[in-house]
């Protein structure tokens, strides 16, 4: 999904995200406080991406003045990356978290690529490991392994087929074998399972038992009384949330999916369970539609700023840059080439 062009000066910008902060209550934390300092590094973040050859992908949840002042493109994980491998860009700064720096670094190994997050981690690709895998092949030897994009390079790797919230029912259900281990996400597989029986599509599936901790905090509880509130309002879910909530949902689909969903939608009110940044995309970019109910924020998401953008721009550190050795790269390269085989079938 390309940036969203608002066509808006640095001074612009932070006059409408202020103002939209006071009328819609979207949290932007201290805008009015720091408007001048922000304006100055948007500037020259911007300035310095033209002298240096480099693009920024933003992911739709990092905060709102790095989407709409200096990214590039913006969207979710895989359409993010493949955005990176079409440009022409040397250095590729990621506004995300570290597993979708290193899925960039899979797709685009020509590429320098940094995260500047100052709390890069994620729970759910945090909870598994490559020797967890191995593990589990060792135990399920006639299984093939699907992981979820939200993994590491190193769990990628031990993996056969990839997939991302857009396209894991069209891919698993494309996989020749009857018996799939899903990883890492417990919710999405249950769901998957779901999915699988509703299509009359016979497989058995296990799964693994991580989730996302954004998206498990969303309960029936809460949807059934945000209901009685809002009866009006659309209820649409990302697949990592629980079975009854989704089932309970008008619409179930990835973050661009959601933000598509909204888009093209007659109605203008929708219980939004999801991350906080699409919720604030909506009320910038549709006016007219309303986002009742309440949303979660992820810290590590929310840990990009500008000015560690500016640093790894100047003077990266270390731990900003994504590495990932050769032989894993190869070998999670395949995985996820194994995804656009079947999700093509």
């Amino acid at each position: 999904m390309p940036k969203v062009n608002i066509n808006l000066s640095p001074q612009q910008l932070m006059e409408k995200l202020i103002s939209i902060q006071k009328e819609r209550g979207i949290c932007f934390h201290s805008l009015i406080k720091d408007s001048d300092k922000i304006i100055k590094q948007i500037t020259e973040i911007n300035r310095l991406k033209a002298e240096k050859n480099a693009i920024i992908l933003a992911h739709t949840y990092v905060i709102p003045e790095i989407i709409y002042g200096v990214g590039d493109f913006v969207g979710d994980s895989y359409a993010l990356s493949k955005n990176a491998k079409e440009s022409n860009a040397k250095i590729i700064v990621f506004a995300a978290v570290r597993f979708m720096g290193e899925t960039a670094k899979i797709i685009c190994p020509d590429k320098e690529v940094f995260v500047p997050g100052k709390e890069d981690g994620c729970t759910l690709a945090d909870c598994i490991t490559a020797n967890d895998v191995k593990r589990l092949r060792r135990k399920f030897p006639d299984y093939t392994f699907v992981c979820y994009i939200n993994t590491t390079a190193e769990v990628k790797a031990e993996c056969d087929v990839c997939v991302t919230s857009a396209n894991v029912n069209k891919v698993v259900a494309a996989i020749p074998s009857d018996k799939i281990y899903f990883l890492p996400d417990k919710m999405m597989g249950q769901n998957l399972i779901t999915q699988m029986k509703k299509e009359g599509i016979n497989k058995g599936i296990k799964y693994y038992n991580g989730t996302c901790y954004v998206h498990e905090e969303y309960t029936i509880g809460q949807l059934l009384e945000a209901k009685k509130k809002f009866p009006k309002a659309k209820v649409i879910s990302h697949p990592e949330c629980l079975p009854e909530v989704c089932a309970k949902s008008d619409f179930i689909g990835s973050t661009s999916q959601l933000y598509k969903y909204i888009q093209g939608s007659p109605d203008k009110e929708f219980l939004l369970l999801t991350e906080c940044g699409l919720a604030s995309r909506i009320k910038i970019e549709f006016p007219d539609k309303r986002i009742v109910g309440t949303c979660t924020f992820c810290k590590y998401m929310k840990s990009n700023a500008l000015e560690d953008i500016l640093r790894v721009l100047t003077k990266p550190l270390a731990r900003d840059y994504v590495r990932v050795n050769e032989k894993i790269r190869a070998r999670a390269l395949k995985c996820i080439d194994a995804m656009f085989k079947y999700a093509e079938a």
